[in-house]
Parts: structure tokens; sequence; C-alpha cells
């Protein structure tokens, strides 16, 4: 996937982060509509943004704060690190 995939994936990164700082509303609008689908796009869109719907779902329980925060930090860093480029 190389460095194209790293950059993708730390722009939805920055992109959730900037959203949960900024506008958290915004991230209840994305989880009701990926829960509007049809139920095959749903997986489809679970599939292809994982770290990102799971960060969602973590957001969205009824966990304490500081344990949502630490579940949604660790996925939107892990996630750009584990695609980073690394020499063969």
């Amino acid at each position: 996937m190389g460095v194209l995939g790293f950059a993708v994936v730390t722009i939805l990164s920055i992109a959730f982060a900037a959203a949960l700082f900024f506008r958290p509303d915004s991230l209840s609008t994305v989880w009701a509509s990926v829960r509007g689908l049809p139920l095959v796009v749903e997986i489809v869109v679970w599939v292809l943004f994982l770290p990102w719907m799971l960060s969602l779902w973590a957001w969205r329980t009824s966990w304490p704060l500081w344990l949502r925060l630490l579940v949604v930090a660790v996925l939107i860093v892990g996630t750009p690190f584990a695609f980073f480029p690394r020499q063969r």
C-alpha cells in the first residue's frame, strides 16, 4: 500500500480527531448515517473504515470518558502507525 495508503489513513485519522475535538456532534451524525444504510452497505463501510468505525462505536458507548478517550486515541494513533511505510 505504501506511502499513498499511509497518507489516506493519516488524513482520515486527523479528520476524525478534529471532528472529535471541534465538532463531536458531527460524529453522532456520521454514526446515524452509517446505521441508516442498508445492511450490506453498512457492512462494507465497517470493513473499509474499521478503525474509525470502532472509534465511533467506542465514543458512543456509556463507558467513562477517560476509557472512551483512551480507546479512540489508541485506534486513531495506532492506525497510521500500522500503515507507516517501512524499508524491506
